[in-house]
């Protein structure tokens, strides 16, 4: 079980921070260089899983995307598949609950850009796509690189949210020591130390990385 719960956490985990980082830098893109009436409560929306309990997050995505759900009803009516209780459900609770870790990260890298760079770059007739790709990215890239490394590790330590959504035959490493520390006859320590201790060292790795590509501005994620 230890393997299998490692494995899927790793591949959990990097779907998850793939899809976190293309939705956070682009939301973090535009509000940043955007303004708009309810801006300010959009911030707020998109920053609520960093607050909310992560089963409160979990409950939410059952109620959106469950088969009597808001988007989940019509999806399963039509198709007769829904995404919860599934793999890609753990891919799903683990990036909602990492998203606002790479939206602030990347909001601070690209308020740390000087927008004269990307002025100068349009008055030579690049077109905003080509200043986005050409400049912004390449002078935010450490915060942006930190961000990842930060939803990665995020990733791999969820739980919460995981547990409500997911089936027992998908157990990632935390939903894997939860069930070590409770099963039927007895708790089996030792099996959950050995997760625990990977997990420890696989999050640990991961902040000394952010460490290294941490922008001198850019602490308060």
């Amino acid at each position: 079980m230890i393997a299998s719960a490692l494995k899927l956490s790793i591949v959990v985990s990097l779907a998850a921070t793939v899809l976190v980082a293309v939705a956070g830098t682009i939301a973090a893109r535009l509000m940043t260089r955007r303004s708009f009436r309810g801006r300010a409560l959009l911030d707020a929306a998109l920053n609520l899983p960093l607050v909310l309990p992560p089963t409160v997050t979990g409950y939410y995505l059952i109620v959106l995307l469950g088969r009597r759900g808001w988007l989940g009803g019509p999806l399963f009516e039509a198709t007769g598949w829904s995404i919860t209780f599934t793999w890609a459900a753990c891919v799903l609770a683990a990036a909602v609950m990492s998203f606002p870790l790479m939206y602030r990260a990347a909001r601070v890298a690209f308020e740390e850009v000087d927008g004269r760079h990307e002025v100068a770059a349009a008055s030579l007739g690049h077109a905003p796509l080509s200043v986005f790709l050409r400049v912004s990215l390449p002078l935010a890239r450490r915060g942006l690189t930190a961000g990842v490394t930060l939803s990665f590790a995020r990733s791999l330590g969820e739980f919460g949210a995981t547990l409500l959504i997911s089936r027992p035959e998908y157990p990632t490493i935390p939903v894997a020591i939860e069930r070590f520390l409770s099963q039927p006859g007895g708790l089996n320590y030792g099996q959950a130390m050995a997760m625990a201790s990977i997990l420890m060292l696989l999050t640990t790795a991961s902040i000394l990385l952010i460490e290294k590509f941490r922008l001198p501005n850019s602490g308060e994620f």
